[in-house]
């Protein structure tokens, strides 16, 4: 595709890092399969061809310590404390950036998907780009039939039951980036807005750093992808 425009465009990649994790203390600087979480996420962004230039948003000291002894141009920037608390959320974040930084379209990437990669972002770019959209989540297809609480099925027909292999599935976001033009996340005050499109990555991409069993699941997957 003609990369001329999104070369032309400002495109910045902002990571939350947010301090005082309970599940896992100190997750977002805890060292996985030889580098502090962060770490993973921090490097696919800066090898990224397509973002300009990353920034982390913490309300840590320690953490800001530490990205910054990772020496890969990451700019940090401190946040206030009535968007650190556990209930804050993202897109608080999001519009606290907006604020302090000038963009054209932002990457918001989470740290507690290790296994995104460089080419996943500079992909996902260039399909919304070339599709021409407002914003764009990173999703895993899911070929499993989900019903809901009242025992209504949701993504098939148990009339006419599908074999794995003629099911398409059904889209779950794996929460590794999501890409927004900032009129959208003005106008909406949501990472999604308008245009919406979906970037499929692969299935062991699902799971997310958030309790000790998946710390230990990622661990192994990022040991095995990256040898």
């Amino acid at each position: 595709m003609n990369n001329s425009k999104l070369l032309k465009t400002n495109v910045v990649a902002l990571i939350p890092l947010r301090g005082g994790s309970k599940s896992i203390p100190n997750k977002n600087i805890k060292e996985i399969a030889g580098k502090p979480l962060c770490a993973w996420t921090i490097e696919a962004a800066s090898k990224s061809k397509h973002i300009n230039t990353v920034y982390v948003s913490t309300d840590s000291e320690e953490i800001k310590t530490v990205v910054e002894s990772l020496n890969m141009s990451v700019k940090v920037l401190m946040r206030p404390d009535n968007i650190s608390t556990d209930e804050a959320s993202t897109e608080s974040v999001m519009n606290h950036f907006m604020g302090q930084v000038e963009f054209d379209i932002i990457v918001t990437i989470q740290a507690t998907s290790p296994l995104l990669t460089c080419d996943d972002l500079d992909q996902g770019l260039e399909i919304f780009f070339r599709d021409k959209l407002n914003s764009m989540l990173s999703a895993v297809r899911i070929k499993r039939f989900f019903w809901t609480e009242e025992g209504s099925p949701i993504n098939y027909n148990p009339l006419d039951r599908p074999l794995r292999q003629n099911f398409s599935g059904t889209m779950m976001e794996n929460g590794a980036f999501y890409v927004t033009d900032r009129v959208t996340l003005k106008n909406f005050n949501c990472r999604l807005g308008g245009k919406v499109g979906v970037f499929e990555m692969p299935e062991n991409t699902a799971v997310e750093v958030d309790e000790p069993s998946d710390w230990e699941i990622v661990k192994n997957l990022l040991k095995l992808d990256r040898n």
